[in-house]
């Protein structure tokens, strides 16, 4: 049974052409779904709306006053907190070359040019073994064996896109 129009009709609280009425009506007979949801339409309808008590309006905008202070004051201190903690992590972790630094120039300068000449070694050894690790694994691999793996890696694409395309949809209407 179609409920959709009838739910519409119920929960938007527009005024209903005769023969939508008629239908309405019709429907509702018939099904409790849609005469429960119709029952407390007319209950919500037919209570009276009280109005706040006296005073409530100030002493709610003092509370979220209040509030709006609390949560600036934890971000400050929060703030104050993450940057104290930085500053001594970087303090801690440049303690050995601030060191260096102030006790002389050349300490500094011999410091600078070994760590500079470590990363440049370290990226020259690190380019030489991945040049290596290719050309092994291209020479260990049949031209077949690539085929396999493009064609594998290809089907593994397929079934993910077909997966999200399935399970990831946008509800339609109500």
């Amino acid at each position: 049974m179609n409920h959709r129009p009838f739910e519409y009709w119920l929960l938007e609280d527009q005024p209903l052409t005769g023969e939508q009425e008629r239908e309405l009506q019709a429907h509702l007979r018939g099904c409790t779904s849609c005469a429960a949801i119709a029952e407390s339409n007319l209950a919500l309808h037919s209570t009276r709306m009280v109005s706040p008590a006296e005073g409530f309006v100030s002493r709610f905008e003092i509370h979220l006053a209040r509030q709006r202070k609390t949560a600036r004051v934890r971000q400050i201190f929060g703030a104050l907190i993450f940057v104290l903690a930085g500053l001594a992590l970087l303090y801690w972790y440049a303690s050995p070359f601030i060191r260096d630094v102030m006790s002389s120039p050349a300490g500094w300068i011999t410091s600078v040019v070994g760590y500079l000449l470590f990363m440049l070694t370290s990226l020259q050894v690190l380019s030489e073994l991945s040049r290596v690790s290719f050309h092994l694994v291209l020479d260990f691999v049949s031209p077949l064996g690539w085929f396999a793996i493009l064609f594998l890696v290809s089907g593994l694409g397929l079934l993910e896109a077909l997966f999200i395309r399935r399970f990831v949809r946008t509800p339609q209407g109500v």
